[in-house]
């Protein structure tokens, strides 16, 4: 099954924007002039606007809000090659539905079906604002490829590496690729004592966890492998649906957001992740909160986001990331291994944004880089160790 070319921006990427697809690029057909009567505020907004905005090739969610010509995208503006959908179900699918599972490993096998290769879509629009005369910012829409790894698997923990796998296309329509760049990391683990939460102003606390029994936490992690948020919750398996629903999480703005907005420093919400056939679906409910120094919270807004992860069998992806991940594994294993003394030893820790004018991905990234060209980079432990001690705080 063919589907659209994808959009990709390379250097959004290494801030976790990804990709919007070609005919979201385009500019939408002019809707027609409205007739005067329709030339009321939004709140009156009569219902045929919708389908103007529909036929005009509009993105519409959610709607009444604001005017649709002010509601198109955000996302990605370069072009990529075309993929093909897997149908059917996937073997790790069957698996998890495989009879007279104990409920421990019927959870596990519900984490490890998320391992894949993906055409991907990160879907967020806000749904309400508190501000007097409120006005959303633009929906954000993006798509990619992305190749999702178990590099650590037992009954008690799992973790999985996410990796951007792309093909482009230049003007000529002749493609390049694949890029590989890694993106971010999930850390599952069973009745986890202990949890890393998110306070506000780039800081981390350790927090003891004394509901626990039969959940699983989701530790996740930016694209240079530093902590950004860490939850408990329970996965339930019924009729067939199995969904991981989270407790209330607060996180550090995505990119999507950080490179916009200044009026909110903390992203709050519920996170719900359920396996299909071929795949998986993540829901979040956030709430935008500005929390100040002193612990005082305001809610600005909140908004919903629907991230897609469908099994794709073209472009192949795995080849490309194997070839990344063995030439580059033992840096980021370092680096991974810093974060984990790290987290062990502190009960707390902030970061700062920025070191030397840079940005801690684009550090790690370019000691990667040399390795994946065979370069040699030095010693890789003390070079994590040393680059991540630069962006934490006394």
């Amino acid at each position: 099954m063919k589907r659209p070319t994808f959009l990709l921006s390379l250097a959004a990427c290494a801030g976790l924007q990804t990709t919007l697809p070609a005919e979201e690029a385009k500019p939408a057909p002019a809707a027609p002039a409205p007739a005067k009567e329709e030339a009321k505020p939004e709140a009156e907004a009569k219902p045929e606007t919708k389908a103007k905005a529909e036929s005009a090739g509009g993105h519409i969610f959610a709607w009444p809000f604001m005017e649709w010509e002010k509601m198109k995208p955000r996302g990605g503006t370069t072009q990529g090659s075309e993929v093909t959908l897997f149908e059917g179900a996937k073997d790790s699918w069957k698996k998890l539905h495989e009879p007279g599972l104990a409920k421990q490993e019927q959870d596990r096998r519900a984490i490890l079906a998320m391992a894949g290769n993906y055409r991907v879509s990160f879907d967020f629009t806000e749904t309400l604002g508190l501000a007097e005369n409120f006005k959303p910012t633009r929906p954000y829409f993006s798509w990619g490829t992305e190749n999702v790894t178990v590099i650590e698997d037992s009954a008690d923990f799992v973790s999985l590496q996410h990796s951007l796998v792309m093909y482009f296309k230049d003007e000529k329509g002749e493609t390049s690729g694949p890029h590989v760049m890694k993106h971010w990391r999930q850390d599952w683990t069973w009745e986890d004592p202990e949890l890393q939460v998110y306070q506000g102003d780039m800081t981390w606390k350790k927090q003891w966890t004394p509901d626990r029994k039969g959940r699983w936490s989701q530790a996740v992690f930016q694209v240079d492998d530093s902590p950004r948020y860490e939850v408990a919750g329970t996965w339930t398996h019924d009729g067939g649906l199995s969904t991981w629903r989270s407790d209330d999480c607060p996180r550090p703005l995505p990119r999507r957001e950080h490179t916009i907005r200044k009026d909110y420093n903390v992203l709050s919400g519920i996170h719900e992740i359920s396996i299909t056939p071929n795949g998986w679906v993540h829901i979040q409910n956030n709430a935008k909160v500005q929390v100040d120094k002193d612990g005082t919270r305001r809610t600005v807004g909140k908004e919903i986001g629907v991230d897609r992860y469908e099994e794709i069998t073209a472009p192949e992806l795995a080849p490309a990331f194997n070839d990344y991940w063995t030439k580059t594994n033992g840096y980021w294993k370092d680096v991974r291994d810093t974060w984990a003394t790290i987290l062990k030893e502190k009960e707390t820790f902030s970061m700062k944004d920025t070191y030397d004018g840079k940005q801690l991905f684009m550090i790690h990234f370019g000691h990667a880089a040399k390795l994946e060209k065979g370069e040699d980079a030095g010693d890789n432990l003390k070079h994590a160790q040393e680059t991540i001690g630069h962006f934490l705080n006394p």
